[in-house]
């Protein structure tokens, strides 16, 4: 993550606890969202998928850093370090990296959202959540610890 820092992918961020919770919280409401029945299938995408990034920011906070928003590719960057930041093996890294890639498709080409892709997503996104929460609890507890 050091060289990501140097070519500014990254920045030093010290994450303090409230923002760590809040984020957190963020991440299960937006997961919550994406099991609403009722909303289309790229809006329950786009909240599975906004759960996934954040995690991944998680991941760089607890660690010190930050995605650098002003350089292009910061959810790439987010996701790919996830390895390094919070353990996630890298296969899991390759399929997170491809509901990217389709968020891209999504928003950019306007290709709708499958069911199957949508149940992935969603599955990636829980998997991730509780793998987050473990890892936060276990590695920085200050930051999720009850006052």
């Amino acid at each position: 993550m050091q060289n990501l820092l140097g070519t500014r992918q990254l920045q030093q961020h010290a994450a303090d606890r409230a923002s760590v919770l809040k984020l957190l919280a963020a991440a299960r409401r937006n997961l919550a969202d994406a099991r609403v029945d009722a909303i289309g299938n790229d809006n329950r995408f786009d909240a599975a998928y906004k759960c996934i990034m954040q995690c991944a920011m998680l991941g760089l906070w607890a660690n010190g850093y930050r995605t650098s928003t002003s350089q292009p590719g910061h959810h790439q960057t987010a996701i790919q370090c996830l390895t390094l930041s919070m353990g996630v093996p890298t296969a899991k890294v390759i399929v997170l990296d491809g509901l990217r890639k389709q968020r891209n498709i999504n928003d950019y080409v306007g290709d709708p959202i499958a069911d199957g892709v949508l149940a992935a997503c969603i599955e990636e996104a829980e998997q991730l959540l509780a793998h987050t929460d473990a890892w936060l609890r276990a590695s920085h507890p200050e930051l999720v610890a009850e006052a």
